[in-house]
């Protein structure tokens, strides 16, 4: 057996050795299930840390064998990247945002009047919203590229 075999995980707070069968505790956000603890004490301590506002530990058991495990590269699906269509459009082009603003304008003309002392046409709002679209398409190109369905701050240049 090797090392990889001998445990199923380790404690996501603790680092204790999970062995298979065991009883584990789960976070019961859906963003933070990867992650597996020994016990509620454990759980209980990564709660403040990820700023949790309403969450519990859910008691699972661990896989019984390594095959049962899905943690070995023969049980995981093919990865698939979609390439973007061929038309060129923006996502943004194609539906009713095309037109909408998409910057708050109370917020922005408070921001240019108290730390500029200017007053914010009424147009600037449909200008920095284009230009927020145009970045944003940039952006998902880029995320795209790289095989991802989720936009991050990285892919803003």
């Amino acid at each position: 057996m090797s090392e990889k075999e001998k445990f199923w995980r380790r404690c996501g707070t603790c680092k204790k050795e999970i062995p298979y069968g065991a009883i584990y505790q789960a976070c019961s956000v859906s963003t933070c299930r990867k992650t597996v603890y020994c016990s509620v004490d454990c759980w209980d301590e990564h709660v403040p840390v990820m700023n949790h506002r309403t969450s519990w530990a859910e008691e699972n058991r661990a896989p019984t064998t390594p095959v049962e495990d899905g943690d070995g590269p023969e049980s995981r699906p093919p990865r698939r990247i979609k390439i973007p269509s061929a038309s060129g459009k923006s996502i943004a082009s194609q539906g009713s945002y095309s037109q909408e603003v998409l910057v708050i304008s109370s917020r922005l003309k408070g921001y240019v009047k108290d730390k500029h002392g200017m007053n914010t046409a009424a147009n600037v709002m449909e200008h920095l919203s284009s230009m927020i679209r145009i970045e944003v398409d940039k952006a998902i190109e880029v995320a795209r590229a790289e095989g991802r369905k989720t936009l991050m701050d990285r892919d803003f240049s």
